[in-house]
C-alpha cells in the first residue's frame, strides 16, 4: 500500500513536469515568433502592372468666353419705354432689344425742322434781294450813254447843240453811273447775305439729321446673331448715349454668339515650347466633372508675363458649342495634350524610386527577400502625375511596391 501511494506521486511529478515542460515550450516558441520579423506586405501597398492609354499635358486655367461677344449702348439718350428680350433669348442682326421713350426725340425733331425752314425763307430772301441787285448793277448801258455824252460835247464845241443838251446827256450818264455803283456795291451785301444764309440752312439741316438720327437710334436694334447674355436695364430706366458719354455710357445689355467658345488661359514659359497651334486640348467644367469637351489651340499669346517671378503665356483654346452646354464665365480646365501613348504598361507614379542621378527603379514583393521586397532596375517614359509609362524592367500583371 505503501508503495503504491509512492508510485502514484512519483507520477503526479512527471505529469507536472512534463505539462510544464510543453508549456516551456510553447512560450519559447512564441516568443520566437513574435520576435521574428514580418515580410509580408500590407495589400493596400501593391499595385499591378497594367496596360492602358496615358497622355503628358499643361492645363490652362480660364473662363468660358464666348467667341464674339458684343456690349450693346444706346447712340440715343432717353429713357426705357419697352424691352423685348430677356437673358438667354436667341436673337437675329436687326432685331430689336429696346424701345426708348420717343416724346421728346419727336419734338426735337420737330422743332429743328421748323428752324430749317426758317433758315430756308431767310436764304430765299436773300438770294431774291441777290437777284434784283444784280439787274440794277446791269442797269443802263453805260457805253451808250457815254459815247451820247461825248457826241454832244463833240456836237456842243461846233456849235451845233445847246449847252442845255450837252448837260441833259452829262447828267444822264453820271446817274446812270452813281445807280450801278451802288447796285455793285448791294451785290457784294446781298451775296455775302446769301452765303450767311445757306450756312444757316446747312447748320439746320445737319441740326433735323441729328435728331432725326437719335430718333432712329431710339430703337435699339441686334448687330449681330447670337444670344442675350444679360439685360441690363429695366423699364423706366434713364439711359445715357455712347456718342456724349462713351465708355461711361449705360449698358443695355450684352451679346454672345455661344456656338464657338474659347478657355483664355495661361501656360509656364517651361511648357510653352510644348504647345503649338491646333494642338488637341480637353476641356473640363465643373458643371459636367464626368464630361470632357474637346478643343485646340487657336492662339499663343508672342509675349510672356511676370507675375511673382513665374512668366507665363496666354494661349486660347477654342470649343464647338452647338449645343450651348458650355455658358459664358464658367470655370474651365484646359487640358492641352503634349504628348499621347496608347495601350502601354503602366504603374502609379508612387511607385517609383529615384535615386540622386534620376534613374529609376522599382520594388517588387519577394518573400525570400531580407525584407520582403527586392529592388529591380525599371526605365521610364512619360507620366501624367499619377500613372507613368513603364518602358523596361517589368511585365504585365507583375506586382509593385508603392514608396
Amino acid at each position: 500500500m505503501n508503495g503504491n501511494h509512492k508510485a502514484n506521486r512519483k507520477r503526479r511529478r512527471l505529469i507536472i513536469f512534463g505539462g510544464l515542460g510543453a508549456g516551456l515550450v510553447a512560450l519559447i516558441l512564441g516568443v520566437a515568433v513574435a520576435l521574428r520579423p514580418n515580410h509580408e506586405i500590407d495589400p493596400s501597398k501593391l499595385a499591378k502592372v497594367e496596360r492602358g492609354d496615358i497622355a503628358r499635358s499643361v492645363v490652362a486655367t480660364g473662363k468660358i468666353e464666348p467667341l464674339a461677344k458684343v456690349e450693346v449702348k444706346s447712340k440715343a439718350s432717353g429713357i426705357v419705354k419697352e424691352i423685348f428680350v430677356d437673358y438667354g433669348d436667341r436673337v437675329r442682326k436687326g432685331q430689336v432689344l429696346v424701345e426708348l421713350d420717343k416724346e421728346e426725340l419727336s419734338a426735337r425733331v420737330r422743332e429743328t425742322r421748323a428752324s430749317l425752314q426758317a433758315a430756308q425763307a431767310a436764304h430765299q430772301a436773300a438770294q431774291a434781294a441777290h437777284e434784283r441787285n444784280q439787274i440794277e448793277a446791269e442797269g443802263p448801258d453805260l457805253t451808250f450813254l457815254k459815247s451820247s455824252m461825248e457826241r454832244a460835247r463833240q456836237l456842243h464845241s461846233e456849235g451845233l447843240i445847246a449847252k442845255a443838251l450837252l448837260e441833259d446827256a452829262e447828267k444822264a450818264y453820271q446817274l446812270a453811273l452813281n445807280k450801278q455803283m451802288a447796285a455793285l456795291r448791294n451785290v457784294a451785301v446781298t451775296r455775302a447775305e446769301m452765303a450767311r444764309a445757306e450756312a444757316q440752312v446747312a447748320q439746320a439741316q445737319a441740326v433735323l439729321e441729328r435728331a432725326e438720327e437719335d430718333l432712329r437710334n431710339s430703337t435699339i436694334v441686334s448687330p449681330m446673331e447670337g444670344v442675350v447674355l444679360s439685360r441690363d436695364v429695366e423699364v423706366g430706366d434713364a439711359v445715357s448715349s455712347i456718342l456724349v458719354l462713351g465708355s461711361q455710357a449705360t449698358l443695355v445689355t450684352t451679346l454672345g454668339d455661344v456656338s464657338e467658345v474659347y478657355v483664355l488661359g495661361k501656360v509656364d514659359e517651361a511648357d510653352i515650347g510644348k504647345v503649338y497651334l491646333d494642338q488637341p486640348a480637353r476641356i473640363t467644367v465643373e458643371s459636367f466633372p464626368d464630361k470632357k469637351f474637346e478643343g485646340q489651340v487657336t492662339k499663343i499669346s508672342p509675349m510672356g508675363v511676370e507675375k511673382d517671378n513665374v512668366t507665363t503665356f496666354e494661349v486660347r483654346v477654342s470649343i464647338h458649342n452647338p449645343t450651348g452646354e458650355l455658358k459664358a464665365n464658367m470655370t474651365a480646365n484646359a487640358e492641352i495634350i503634349l504628348e499621347e501613348k496608347k495601350g502601354v504598361l503602366l504603374i502609379p507614379e508612387t511607385a517609383v524610386i529615384y535615386d540622386k542621378d534620376r534613374n529609376t527603379s522599382i520594388e517588387l514583393p519577394d518573400p525570400k527577400a531580407e525584407n520582403g521586397r527586392r529592388k529591380v532596375a525599371a526605365k521610364m517614359g512619360i507620366s501624367n502625375g499619377v500613372k507613368t509609362e513603364v518602358l523596361e524592367g517589368l511585365q504585365e500583371g507583375q506586382q509593385v511596391v508603392l514608396q
